[in-house]
């Protein structure tokens, strides 16, 4: 990335901080074994375009990448099957800087094929519209089903 983009940031939000052994950090279910990871998307600054080195929500989480009009929309199909906790985040949280980042499409889609392209890296969670939106084609890169919490507003990068 650095290659590509001098002076990026890449922010990892979650890399398995456990309260206890084998408990993962909430809302996680999975982030207990030392194998997943946590990443920012990449954002830029709406007023002026340059990239920056933030994420719009205070923990990194909770500020999606919505599905827009023809796409996708798992957060609406897993809100109707009953998964209250899917959008919990997005609902609870302040959305206020919400306007101050533009979503990166080049950098986050550079970022997660890197990942994907790694031979050690297992799985990717990312929401079907946002893989699709950002032309990703990697079999690793996949949706994680409505059980666990959206994956608009971060990458979730696991190893073997």
């Amino acid at each position: 990335m650095h290659k590509n983009y001098p002076g990026v940031t890449i922010n990892y939000l979650d890399a398995n901080f456990p309260f206890l052994d084998q408990f993962p950090l909430l809302p996680h279910l999975s982030h207990h074994d030392g194998k997943k990871l946590d990443l920012s998307f990449q954002y830029n600054d709406s007023q002026t375009g340059k990239m920056i080195a933030d994420v719009p929500s205070l923990i990194g989480y909770g500020i999606c990448e919505e599905a827009r009009a023809g796409e996708v929309n798992k957060s609406l199909e897993c809100k109707q099957k009953g998964y209250w906790q899917y959008n919990l985040l997005r609902d609870i949280l302040w959305q206020g800087k919400k306007d101050k980042f533009i979503f990166d499409n080049q950098k986050t889609k550079d970022l997660i094929n890197g990942f994907a392209s790694d031979v050690a890296i297992d799985k990717i969670f990312l929401e079907p519209h946002l893989k699709t939106r950002l032309g990703l084609t990697n079999d690793k890169i996949r949706f994680h089903g409505c059980q666990a919490v959206r994956h608009d507003d971060h990458i979730h990068v696991q190893i073997k």
